[in-house]
C-alpha cells in the first residue's frame, strides 16, 4: 500500500475512515434484514408448495370428470392478466404478484353439471397458487444476490478499507512524528550552535 507521508493525506485517511465506521453498521443491518427477510419468504414459499401439493391431490381426485365435458375450460381456468405490485425489501424495490385475473365463465347453467362452478373456481386457485410460488422463488432469487452483493461489501469495509486507513494512518503518523523529531533535534544542534558561537564572540 502506497500511501502519500503528507498531512493532508492523514487528513483525507481519517475521514476515509470515519466514512468507512459511519457506513459499515448501515451495511450489517441491511445484512442481516436481508437473511432474515429470505428465512421468511422461504418459510412463505414452503407453506405455499405444501398447499399447492395437496390441492393438486384434491383436482388429481375428480379432475377426470372434466373430460366428458362439452365445454373447454381451459380459457376460464388460465389467467388474463397478471397485477402486479412493488414493495421496499431492505432499501431494494422489488416487484411481486398482486392479483391475477381469470375471464368470467359463461355457459349454460342447465347443459352443464353443477359441480362445474366449483371445479372452475379450484382450479383457478392452484393455478393462483403455481403462479405465487414462481413469485416468491424469483423474489427469493434477488433477495439472496442482494445478500451476497452486501455480504461481500461487509467484508470489503472490514478485512480491507478500514484496515488500510487504519495502517495507512499509523504509517503517516509515524512519518510524521519523525519529522517532528528530526527537526527538533536540528533546532537543538543550530539553537547549541548559535550559544557557543555567541560564547566566542
Amino acid at each position: 500500500m502506497k500511501v502519500k507521508l503528507t498531512r493532508d493525506e492523514l487528513k483525507r485517511q481519517y475521514d476515509s475512515l470515519a466514512r468507512f465506521e459511519r457506513y459499515l453498521p448501515i451495511l450489517e443491518l441491511k445484512k442481516k434484514q436481508l437473511q432474515m427477510e429470505i428465512i421468511h419468504q422461504e418459510e412463505l414459499l414452503e407453506k405455499k408448495r405444501k398447499e399447492e401439493e395437496n390441492k393438486l391431490k384434491d383436482i388429481l381426485s375428480w379432475i377426470g370428470l372434466c373430460e366428458n365435458l362439452e365445454v373447454d375450460i381451459r380459457s376460464w381456468i388460465l389467467p388474463q392478466e397478471k397485477i402486479y405490485g412493488t414493495k421496499n425489501i431492505a432499501g431494494i424495490e422489488i416487484s411481486y404478484l398482486e392479483e391475477l385475473e381469470f375471464s368470467i365463465p359463461k355457459y349454460d347453467l342447465f347443459l352443464m353439471p353443477l359441480w362445474l362452478d366449483y371445479a372452475i373456481k379450484v382450479l383457478q386457485d392452484w393455478i393462483r397458487l403455481r403462479e405465487e410460488i414462481r413469485d416468491l422463488e424469483k423474489i427469493i432469487s434477488i433477495l439472496r444476490e442482494e445478500l451476497r452483493i452486501t455480504s461481500q461489501r461487509v467484508n470489503l469495509f472490514e478485512k480491507v478499507k478500514i484496515p488500510e486507513a487504519e495502517e495507512a494512518i499509523r504509517i503517516i503518523k509515524i512519518y510524521l512524528g519523525d519529522q517532528m523529531a528530526n527537526q527538533i533535534a536540528r533546532a537543538k544542534i543550530a539553537k547549541k550552535k548559535l550559544e557557543e558561537e555567541e560564547a566566542l564572540l
